[in-house]
């Protein structure tokens, strides 16, 4: 194996970002209208963000929309679901990883990662969230590049360079 070039914060937000454009939104739309606008309430979205560009942040603030706890369960687990389904189809890479040629491994061996190192890598999301990002922010600070998530999976996220043509 070549020499291991682990991926950076910036190259992995933008795959991210990628992610979030091409999986969660789209899935985030069908849910939306499967619910038949019961997720949550747009209109009052629209409204707190009207708020919020006058300059009344506390308005905006103290009047949160509602959402309905069972659809937006429903769109975390399939969230994961065809995140855990792209990284199994694309050896470790969902297509927003994949168009930056980065993918996920095992952090010892360098291989694909299995469902167990899958299913705690997506719950280590949350993790790395309600640390108030910390857990995200460490993968600029960590000469190999790993995240709370990656750490409590044992995995790493490397360039690929079998996708370079």
């Amino acid at each position: 194996m070549n020499k291991v070039r682990y991926a950076g914060f910036w190259i992995r937000f933008i795959a991210s970002f990628a992610d979030t454009l091409f999986l969660a939104l789209p899935l985030g739309v069908v849910i939306y209208f499967l619910s038949d606008g019961n997720w949550f309430d747009f209109s009052h979205y629209l409204q707190n963000l009207q708020y919020a560009m006058s300059g009344n942040a506390i308005k905006a603030l103290e009047s949160q929309p509602q959402m309905s706890l069972r659809w937006e369960l429903l769109f975390e687990v399939s969230v994961l679901l065809v995140t855990i389904l792209f990284w199994k189809r694309w050896r470790g890479a969902t297509p927003g990883k994949k168009f930056v040629h980065i993918k996920i491994v095992d952090a010892k061996t360098f291989k694909d990662i299995d469902n167990k190192q899958a299913i705690t890598r997506s719950l280590g999301y949350l993790a790395s969230t309600f640390s108030f990002l910390i857990g995200f922010i460490i993968v600029a600070f960590r000469k190999d590049k790993r995240g709370l998530h990656d750490l409590l999976a044992s995995t790493v996220v490397i360039y690929d360079d079998t996708w370079v043509k």
